[in-house]
């Protein structure tokens, strides 16, 4: 197991001689985290000043979101940041208010994420991030894991960095539901009109004032509702229909509204020029003349991405970790 070492100006408070394992640390089931434990300061202070020099470790995560109330923080009920958070205070031995989880989408209940980003900072140098990357696959439950973790130069933010976000939302368009797809895909048994989704899709693509696909926001800042789409396909392989789109940010529930207007047009209950019209009012309430949201299952936040500047390792900084595969030696037994 690797030692956390820390640089020598900086002394070694809080910092784990060696790194758990996932026997020293059970997994605890969904249910047992109690995020209220973990003290509040406010999020996205990356600018709190520090005694000590801080260094900026970036995640790089997926997570199946059936079980979650979303990825933000709350005291009252399991989010995958709070529980992200009491694993890495377990593991650092420092307070939520210490490690400044910050992650780059906030996405709702029920959502999933294959390419989640997150950023936290620590007071000390690692040596190795194989170390840190096993303990925490290992005292995460199983529908959480860190697929990467790396350091992250000062400037990189996993939220304000963001140049772009691509998002899928899965339709399993059959008379019956395949039971393996039934958390993961939106169930429709009218049969879609896929060309003419894809017609109607083509007008989100470029810079557009999104109010009429935005949900009233829960949060007290007033988001710019100008947004650009780079591209909106709408795939189809065999009884699924894939709907993949890329945009600069999408407001509160965006990409739901938008799927939700896309399978009314499947449906032919409205034709494709409607999505310019309703665009062109920026008023929710014409949305909700012709579709009602999806449900958020169908979900998946698949990839980050970021400039290239942002996603630089400092200098003398540990490896990447991937995760490392086991092997075990061949057997010696005698064979007969």
């Amino acid at each position: 197991m690797n030692k956390a070492s820390a640089p020598a100006p900086v002394p070694a408070v809080g910092l784990p001689s060696v790194f758990p394992s996932a026997l020293e640390y059970p997994r605890l089931p969904i249910s047992s985290y109690n995020c209220s434990n973990l003290t509040c300061d406010g999020q996205d202070k990356d600018t709190k000043k520090l005694n000590l020099p801080t260094f900026k470790w970036r995640l790089v995560i997926a997570y199946d979101g059936t079980r979650f109330s979303g990825w933000q923080y709350q005291q009252s009920t399991p989010t995958v940041q709070c529980i992200i958070e009491e694993a890495l205070t377990r593991i650092t031995k420092l307070e939520r208010k210490d490690l400044l989880l910050v992650g780059a989408g906030r996405t709702d209940a029920g959502v999933h994420a294959w390419g989640q980003v997150a950023h936290f900072i620590t007071p000390f140098n690692y040596d190795s991030l194989e170390g840190i990357h096993k303990a925490l696959n290992g005292l995460l439950p199983s529908a959480i894991r860190v697929r990467e973790i790396s350091s992250a130069v000062p400037e990189f933010h996993a939220r304000f960095s963001v140049k772009s976000k691509i998002y899928h939302y899965k339709i399993y368009n059959d008379t019956i539901m395949d039971p393996f797809h039934r958390e993961y895909a939106y169930h429709s048994v009218h049969k879609l009109n896929v060309a003419a989704m894809r017609d109607a899709a083509k007008h989100f693509v470029g810079k557009h004032d999104f109010s009429a696909f935005a949900n009233a926001s829960r949060n007290d800042r007033v988001p710019n509702p100008v947004k650009k789409i780079f591209h909106f396909n709408v795939n189809e392989m065999g009884p699924l229909v894939q709907l993949e789109v890329e945009g600069s940010g999408f407001l509160y529930r965006q990409v739901r509204n938008m799927v939700a207007l896309l399978l009314q047009v499947g449906r032919e209950a409205v034709p494709p020029d409607i999505v310019p019209k309703i665009l062109g009012s920026q008023d929710r309430k014409e949305l909700a003349k012709y579709s009602l949201s999806v449900p958020p299952h169908g979900l998946c936040l698949l990839v980050v991405k970021y400039n290239e500047e942002h996603l630089g390792l400092p200098p003398g900084g540990p490896a990447t970790s991937f995760g490392r595969h086991h092997s075990i030696s061949k057997c010696k037994l005698p064979c007969f």
